[in-house]
């Protein structure tokens, strides 16, 4: 699908432009451009992969002006730059705003203009349903390019989205705390035994991306279907994998923190697709006619479940440490704990 083609990933340098290297650095893709702002992430890509096929551009989601430079030629983009910690967009709103709306804005502007194909714009569970300041943020980015899509004629240039919950072993996220937390001998915190969060692999958001990219018209929000897990019984079963003793320490709910997360609102699931694996979850495109939305109207909204990690399928003990077990970072943290002793 990608065969001669060029792919430009903002945030390049993250968990997820890692996963999409290896995946397909070794296809007949021409060439892929990594996008950000760190210059110490892109020097260490460069040692790792030593690959003529991987491209790598300084640059902010600010400044529309370097993302003009990194566009040209570029086939398709997958939009993964974003300020993503609940706790420092609390604290600093403005930021989140300035990266997850602006620059989104700005991204897709110089995509237009460059004659991009598709854009693929990644989204948060945070987004439905906002309560913390990155969850909003997130939701306007979807707004930003839901409405861009309509601006845009698809056969020139397909703007959609995706949207997925807890990506594990990511940076920044629980499962490096709690594993670093194991090895130091710490308690592991956990902030409410029985908060739930969806458990996606990275190669998973890669598959959603990829399906996406294949599937979604102008304006869409694709959703994964994922299980979930108790807070504590993560932390129980990587304790189990390490064949650790750490204690578990209860620390009450962060700033912004759920309870459970949501993939799906109500209003969403009342017009979403279910497509297997999936949920498609249309834009409305009619026009930007505004009586289209005021008089015309829109289907009743029907009394639906909203799809969230209390309602999905919630993970025992044993299924999450196999899950987790699939996982490149944890067979690696285990083979350095173990000495290479199966």
């Amino acid at each position: 699908m990608f065969k001669d083609k060029i792919l430009l990933i903002t945030g390049g340098t993250g968990s997820f432009g890692n996963a999409v290297l290896q995946r397909f650095l070794n296809t007949d893709i021409k060439e892929i451009r990594i996008f950000s702002r760190d210059e110490k992430k892109q020097e260490d890509m460069r040692i790792l992969y030593q690959n003529n096929k991987i491209k790598f551009y300084i640059g902010d989601v600010r400044d529309i002006q370097s993302l003009h430079n990194a566009m040209y030629n570029v086939d398709f983009v997958f939009h993964a730059a974003a300020l993503k910690q609940v706790p420092s967009c609390e604290f600093f709103p403005l930021e989140a705003v300035k990266t997850n709306i602006l620059g989104t804005e700005n991204v897709l502007t110089a995509a237009i203009q460059a004659g991009v194909r598709k854009i693929i714009c990644l989204s948060t569970d945070k987004a439905a349903y906002p309560v913390n300041a990155m969850g909003i943020s997130k939701a306007m980015m979807e707004k930003t390019f839901i409405a861009k899509s309509r601006m845009v004629h698809a056969d020139k240039t397909l703007i959609c989205g995706t949207r997925y919950g807890n990506v594990m072993a990511s940076r920044g996220s629980v499962i490096p705390l709690f594993m670093e937390q194991i090895k130091t001998g710490k308690p592991l915190t956990i902030t409410d035994p029985t908060m739930t969060r969806f458990m996606m692999s990275l190669d998973e958001a890669v598959e959603l991306v990829l399906y996406a990219f294949l599937h979604a018209d102008n304006g869409d929000i694709m959703v994964q279907k994922s299980p979930s897990a108790y807070i504590e019984d993560l932390a129980q079963a990587l304790l189990e994998i390490f064949q650790a003793q750490n204690n578990i320490q209860i620390i009450g709910t962060r700033h912004g923190e759920k309870k459970y997360e949501v993939l799906l609102t109500k209003e969403e699931a009342a017009k979403a697709i279910d497509v297997g694996n999936f949920y498609k979850i249309p834009a409305d495109n009619r026009d930007l006619n505004y009586g289209k939305y005021l008089d015309e109207g829109s289907p009743k909204i029907t009394l639906t479940d909203e799809y969230n990690s209390n309602n999905t399928k919630i993970l025992s003990i044993q299924e999450i440490k196999e899950k987790l077990l699939k996982l490149s970072r944890i067979q690696e943290e285990l083979h350095n704990w173990t000495g290479g002793k199966p």
